[in-house]
């Protein structure tokens, strides 16, 4: 005699069943996507809507932000990259933090997106916020930490992967 185990547990549907405590566990992440999403959206935003920012040199440019903790971060051959072309560097950023944003929010290759997310801010933390002192003050070594639990689990719930998966499985008569 078999016996029956769930093998699927992500479910994309809601109202599996299970009380409150069961719902709190399958939804424990999407708090976490749409705050990382929308963060990482709106500092690309921010980035290239500001004419200051995307510059070589001047107040509050990223050539001169990339500069000034050159001598302060862990890895200053990273900053010297950077200084290479700063603003390029600074689209890169931009565009890397729109995509990372996005595709947290919507839940698109989300796992990817959580990746490129902990590489942004482990190099902001190894660069810009290294020398923070105490270091829990920088924020992005939390930032790093938070994206954590998305690379492992990607969005299995209420997102484009969930619903490609879901329709995969539809298309393949319910096995995968």
């Amino acid at each position: 005699m078999t016996h029956g185990m769930r093998t699927d547990t992500h479910s994309p549907h809601f109202g599996t069943g299970g009380g409150l405590r069961d719902n709190a566990t399958r939804y424990a992440l999407l708090p976490l996507r749409i705050f990382l999403g929308v963060t990482f959206i709106y500092a690309g935003l921010d980035k290239l809507t500001d004419s200051a920012f995307m510059k070589d040199a001047g107040a509050g440019s990223i050539g001169d932000m990339m500069r000034a903790v050159r001598d302060s971060s862990a890895i200053p051959a990273l900053v010297d990259l950077s200084l290479k072309s700063p603003v390029g560097f600074g689209y890169a950023m931009a565009f890397g933090e729109l995509a990372v944003g996005i595709g947290t929010l919507l839940g698109l290759l989300a796992r990817l997106a959580a990746l490129g997310g902990a590489l942004i801010s482990l190099s902001l933390w190894l660069t810009v916020s290294w020398a923070s002192d105490p270091y829990y003050y920088g924020n992005d070594l939390a930032y790093l930490m938070a994206w954590t639990p998305l690379i492992l689990a990607g969005a299995p719930l209420l997102s484009l992967d969930a619903a490609l998966r879901s329709r995969r499985r539809q298309r393949s008569g319910g096995y995968q």
